[in-house]
């Protein structure tokens, strides 16, 4: 994980929706996706009608687009986005501006069209015909399934943990490891697909985690979901701050005049500020793209490096102790020895390097944004396969590869365990570029996600394109920067904090909510009966039983499926919960004097 580019989608990005002026008609959409009045069926029924346009789309399209062949010569290639449905014409009368158009809305929807959009002014949602929601939602989604196979796995993608990782677990159990929770993970970004595909609709487009949650569970579990993926904003920023600092203080160490450890993580978390002043995700797509270069760039001086010098034992040893000083190096088919990994003794090293691929995998909370900018989102499972499957192999070859040359001295990042001052220095520049871009994209959104969902849900601030909002923007960057900073500089073990990351956050949003998304999602479906229906005129579904017997018919309907997703559901959250103890007992060994970095210390743990 922790790579950027999946925020360079056709050169913007699909979560960068700032509301429009006040009273606009993107703040009129958005309050519709989390409408409490709008019922579980009525999504479905919307989102059956949505499906049914575009498969009829999707079969007018010509045969020879369809072959393997024009698949890859249409999908990989650089080309002009489809264009929107042409524009409903509407009466522009007057009446209550409540709900008109933003000028970003409305450029945005004009791209493609003949003419000018004219739409009606709305009070309410019954106004808008389902043309005009058509044409609004259309209009924006540009990706094809190339495009999700790309921004997969960029997001995914960041094998610099994989050989420590190795380290602690051995190649046996870290081969099993890795392919079990890539196909776990795999697994979940079906359901995600499924569940998308059967809840999104151009009425009541489906955007993000929270928003799933918040139409199978309701405003509580949405508001559960954004505070979880606020916190693992925070935390990633945090350690993306120490991985940088490291870099830096390593790249200093051949200068005359070292620079202090924690100074060295200011220095990144102010740099950050600065560039965390700029609100519009847009503008960072082509330095996102640069960044995936530099980082198979860094892959490959890593793997040369490893396998014509010995591990930096320097380094190893001032982040894990004298017995990870100078000596051979040893790998091991299974579990290693005691004292043989950096990581912990026996069980809690294997649960830190479960951490890593856990870690590794993570990225599924980004999947809805995904799906929401598809012109079809129906081939977003082609994407999902091809990047897993690639994504897999890359790990297992640079695991395996870089553990083979430097075992138990296997460093996280990898780079930063290179012996060679000038090929360690070269990577380590590569890597504080990606990591600030990265780090700088992770905090835009982690604010957008506070400011949105608290400040101006709950609290009532004005949107973010007011002048008040933009005032705010500015005094919330620094804040939230510092925050981070504080974060690293207080726990400056760079494995344990991204394990920590992994365990609570990422292992949640891959495996735990997946599954447990899934159950909820097919018992209410399945509880349906057919005598039941929904009326499009009225917006109301006729229920003819609730509570635990409605719950108990639509599990029992799919009981085999759905007993395995409490299974995958309540492993996923053992898991979390191991982890998580595996990761506090490695902070508190360190903590303890088996690393040389303390809090806010000006010793580097490098």
């Amino acid at each position: 994980m922790s790579t950027p580019a999946n925020f360079a989608l056709d050169g913007g990005d699909p979560r960068d929706l700032d509301f429009g002026p006040e009273g606009g008609m993107t703040a009129f959409r958005m309050h519709l996706m989390n409408d409490p009045k709008v019922s579980f069926e009525e999504y479905l029924h919307y989102a059956s009608i949505t499906r049914a346009q575009e498969k009829a789309e999707y079969d007018a399209t010509p045969k020879e687009k369809k072959t393997v062949k024009g698949m890859i010569k249409n999908r990989f290639r650089i080309h002009n986005p489809a264009p929107p449905p042409s524009p409903p014409q509407a009466s522009t009368a007057s009446g209550d501006e409540k709900f008109a158009l933003s000028d970003d809305e409305k450029h945005a929807a004009n791209s493609g069209a003949n003419q000018p959009i004219q739409l009606r002014h709305y009070t309410d949602a019954s106004q808008v015909s389902d043309e005009e929601w058509k044409f609004l939602s259309r209009g924006i989604r540009t990706a094809g399934w190339s495009t999700c196979f790309y921004l997969i796995t960029t997001d995914i993608l960041g094998p610099f943990s994989t050989p420590w990782a190795f380290a602690q677990m051995g190649y046996g159990p870290g081969i099993a490891l890795y392919t079990v929770f890539g196909g776990l993970a795999s697994l979940s970004g079906y359901y995600i697909w499924r569940i998308f595909m059967q809840m999104d609709s151009d009425r009541y487009p489906l955007r993000d985690y929270g928003s799933a949650f918040f139409r199978v569970y309701g405003p509580t579990a949405r508001h559960c979901v954004n505070f979880l993926q606020s916190l693992q904003m925070i935390l990633t920023v945090a350690a993306l701050i120490l991985g940088q600092g490291q870099s830096i203080a390593q790249v200093s160490a051949g200068t005359s005049h070292p620079v202090c450890f924690v100074v060295c993580l200011l220095i990144f978390a102010l740099i950050g500020m600065v560039l965390g002043q700029i609100r519009t995700l847009q503008r960072f797509g082509w330095l996102a793209n640069f960044a995936v270069w530099i980082n198979l760039l860094c892959i490959f001086i890593s793997m040369g490096v490893a396998a014509n010098s010995p591990p930096n034992f320097v380094a190893t040893q001032a982040s894990f102790g004298d017995a990870f000083g100078p000596g051979p190096v040893h790998t091991y088919a299974g579990q290693p020895p005691a004292g043989m990994a950096s990581g912990g003794e026996g069980f809690v090293a294997s649960l830190n390097g479960l951490n890593q691929a856990v870690y590794s995998y993570g990225g599924a909370m980004l999947f809805f944004n995904f799906l929401s900018e598809m012109r079809q989102p129906w081939d977003f499972w082609k994407g999902l396969i091809c990047a897993q499957t690639f994504i897999y192999v890359v790990y297992m070859f640079f695991g395996i590869f870089v553990y083979s040359y430097q075992g138990q001295y296997s460093f996280n990042p990898v780079m930063q365990g290179l012996s060679p001052y000038n090929y360690q220095t070269a990577a380590n520049i590569c890597y504080i570029i990606t990591g600030l871009i990265a780090a700088a994209l992770y905090g835009n959104i982690g604010i957008k996600v506070i400011y949105n969902n608290v400040f101006q849900e709950l609290l009532g601030a004005p949107p973010l394109t007011l002048k008040m909002g933009k005032i705010l923007w500015v005094v919330m960057v620094p804040a939230y920067w510092a925050l981070a900073f504080i974060i690293a500089a207080a726990i400056p073990q760079f494995s344990y904090i991204s394990g920590l990351i992994g365990a609570v956050c990422i292992l949640s949003f891959t495996y735990t909510f997946p599954a447990l998304l899934q159950l909820g999602f097919q018992i209410k479906r399945d509880a349906m009966l057919p005598e039941e229906s929904f009326d499009p005129v009225t917006h109301t579904y006729t229920r003819l039983d609730g509570g635990l017997r409605r719950w108990s018919r639509g599990f029992m309907k799919n009981w085999a499926l759905n007993s395995f997703n409490v299974i995958y559901f309540l492993g996923a959250l053992a898991t979390c919960a191991l982890g998580t103890y595996s990761s506090v007992e490695g902070l508190i060994n360190a903590f303890n004097g088996q690393s040389v970095a303390t809090s806010f210390g000006c010793k580097p743990p490098v």
